[in-house]
């Protein structure tokens, strides 16, 4: 086949609109195949569509096991929320950030705050580690510490309760 008729095939494919055309000699062989709109504007982009490829099962099943830290949260929770008819004259102190809450500046020195003391805004109250960063968390409201709702050392969520704190 000599290239001028190939040239012309071409020219055939993308004025009839055929999606593909396909010849088979004895020594030769070849398939033409137009991509998209053949009749596209000029100036108009081209638009390719990607296929989806179907997520293994593998990676989610996996995921269950990665979320059981923050189950932790709603145990916290749940265990304010009987006391939340009792305690509607306080005020909620929550976690800024995710990360891991500790009460104290470091494992041998005393906590921050405990219940009973008092505190007014700027006093540091805890540290939230998050990224290998020690976040001091400072208190925003004054008033006398009431009930501390997280454990030492344990993971928090964003807006999670941290402390409870009477402002009168």
């Amino acid at each position: 086949m000599k290239l001028s008729e190939i040239q012309e095939l071409i020219k055939f494919v993308s004025r009839s609109g055929v999606t593909e055309v396909g010849i088979e000699q004895s020594n030769f062989k070849i398939t033409i195949k137009a991509e998209g709109n053949s009749r596209k504007v000029k100036g108009q982009p081209d638009v390719y569509q990607q296929q989806a490829i179907p997520m293994q099962a593998m990676p989610m099943a996996q995921m269950p096991a990665m979320a059981q830290p923050p189950q932790a949260a709603p145990v916290a929770e749940s265990a304010k929320a009987p006391a939340k008819d009792d305690t509607s004259k306080y005020i909620t102190v929550k976690s800024p950030m995710i990360g891991t809450f500790y009460r104290s500046p470091g494992p041998d020195k005393g906590a921050f705050v405990s219940v009973g003391d008092e505190i007014k805004p700027g006093k540091v109250i805890c540290i939230i580690e998050a990224m290998k960063l020690f976040n001091e968390i400072e208190a925003e409201v004054s008033g006398k510490i009431v009930k501390v709702l997280t454990d030492d050392a344990s993971p928090v969520e964003y807006d999670q309760p941290l402390f409870l704190v009477d402002p009168s």
